[in-house]
């Protein structure tokens, strides 16, 4: 017998697109790559919604 969830469970989808941003641990934030804080960059902001932290957990947020 297979699990109910099974049929429903589908694999997290793979973006294809270059994140232009990356963690910077001594300021414990996301810099852009020429050293500004990501979360200052307004155009940033309105293509990517956030600038989401992979450290510790999804739900904190550089803002």
């Amino acid at each position: 017998m297979q699990p109910f969830a099974l049929n429903y469970a589908r694999p997290a989808v793979e973006l294809e697109a270059a994140i232009p941003y990356v963690y910077d641990t001594g300021l414990q934030l996301n810099v852009l790559l020429d050293g500004r804080v990501a979360a200052s960059d307004f155009g940033l902001l309105r293509e990517v919604g956030t600038t989401t932290s992979t450290a510790g957990s999804k739900t904190h947020f550089d803002d």
